[in-house]
């Protein structure tokens, strides 16, 4: 069973597109009342547009490349958690989310770590829809089908950075600390990479350990 689980990656019960996948639409409805909130009344509008502007990016290519790439359910439930933080975090302005806000008063801490938590989000839970990317569509195998995930996770990590950073001189220059959220840390950019990294770095730590005691991708799960 296991050998049979690791020949999944071209399975087309991996995925289903949008009118057959009861799970993506319903994915896909409660991600909207997440942004249909978030776009409501958000703390500042102009940076709301910003902050919202790659993740729009990332929602149109998953829907323009959807008939030919299809995610398994598992990708698409990742995807979704992490767009809902960045955009639950899009309508305070990072620096002032509520939860953030609360976990800060609750512990005692400097600052509100809201996006330190969204930036461990983002190599934690999107390294794995970047591996069945690497599997799926590359057909890497081995140590390189853990390699790629990372250095591609790390590198959008740092390219968000960069462009976050020319996007608030360039199009916003008054709103570039709400923007950026840096809250006075003048490392914040290499703390949100390091943070990336190392989520991505668990999750892929995890899979490597599910398939060498399983010998089956998790997108399999459930899959006799």
């Amino acid at each position: 069973m296991h050998a049979a689980g690791l020949q999944h990656d071209h399975d087309p019960r991996i995925g289903h597109t949008f009118r057959r996948n009861r799970f993506l639409q319903a994915l896909t409805a409660c991600y909207g009342f997440v942004l249909l909130w978030s776009a409501i009344a958000p703390a500042d509008p102009g940076t709301w547009w910003l902050e919202m502007l790659l993740a729009f990016v990332l929602i149109a290519a998953l829907v323009a490349t959807h008939r030919r790439f299809v995610f398994s359910n598992l990708s698409y439930l990742l995807i979704a958690l992490f767009l809902a933080l960045h955009t639950y975090g899009a309508h305070y302005t990072y620096s002032e989310s509520a939860f953030g806000n609360w976990l800060k008063e609750a512990l005692e801490l400097e600052r509100n770590h809201y996006d330190r938590i969204v930036h461990f989000s983002f190599g934690a839970l999107l390294a794995y829809p970047l591996r069945e990317l690497a599997r799926r569509v590359l057909h890497l195998r081995g140590a390189w089908s853990f390699a790629v995930p990372w250095f591609t996770a790390l590198a959008l990590s740092a390219g968000y950075e960069i462009i976050e950073g020319w996007t608030a001189r360039l199009i916003s220059p008054e709103r570039g600390t709400a923007f950026l959220g840096t809250q006075g840390d003048e490392w914040d950019a290499q703390k949100d990479m390091s943070l990336a990294n190392s989520g991505s770095l668990l999750t892929l730590a995890l899979v490597a350990l599910y398939q060498r005691a399983t010998g089956r991708e998790p997108w399999a799960i459930g899959d006799d």
